[in-house]
């Protein structure tokens, strides 16, 4: 299962794009990494941060919490599971 769109996204990305990939702002991202909570890679003895594409994915898919959306139906399920 991947995120809408994320076949438009390189499998290497800046804090910037791993920032739009994730729809979060960018210090918020950053934060995250200061924090550990986020997968993220730095080149050796640089500031530079990079991300994956595919791990930012897995990670975000592990993250606890429920689908909201309206087309979801009391039971859990959407209306396409069906």
């Amino acid at each position: 299962m991947t995120a809408p769109n994320a076949e438009g996204f390189p499998p290497v990305l800046t804090t910037a794009m791993a920032a739009e990939l994730l729809q979060v702002h960018i210090e918020y991202l950053r934060r995250m990494v200061r924090d550990g909570r986020i997968p993220c890679h730095r080149f050796p003895g640089g500031r530079e941060m990079r991300f994956l594409r595919d791990e930012l994915l897995v990670w975000l898919q592990s993250q606890p919490g429920r689908d909201r959306s309206p087309s979801l139906r009391r039971d859990g399920s959407h209306p396409a599971e069906a």
